[in-house]
């Protein structure tokens, strides 16, 4: 049930018509690609940032913080987790 909340919510965000960056330089619709894609995934998605040319996420999956590296193509190339 939480999953299926998690990801209503994700789908609606909104989406602005015209491309706008947060302070991390993502796009609204690239975070919302990210978040929908990691929520579809089980995650649930507490924040994105970039960190060293790599998108960075942090989420909670089981009950445990964890913080996910993604490339380009939204690949999860690392998984650390948060302590």
């Amino acid at each position: 049930m939480t999953r299926i909340l998690a990801l209503a919510l994700a789908l609606a965000l909104p989406v602005s018509a015209h491309a706008s960056s947060d302070d991390y330089g993502l796009s609204t619709e690239r975070m919302t690609e990210i978040r929908t894609k990691l929520t579809a995934e089980g995650y649930e998605v507490r924040k994105i940032d970039m960190e060293d040319g790599m998108i960075e996420a942090y989420v909670l999956k089981d009950g445990q913080r964890l913080e996910l590296y993604l490339d380009a193509a939204l690949n999860v190339v690392r998984t650390q987790i948060d302590d």
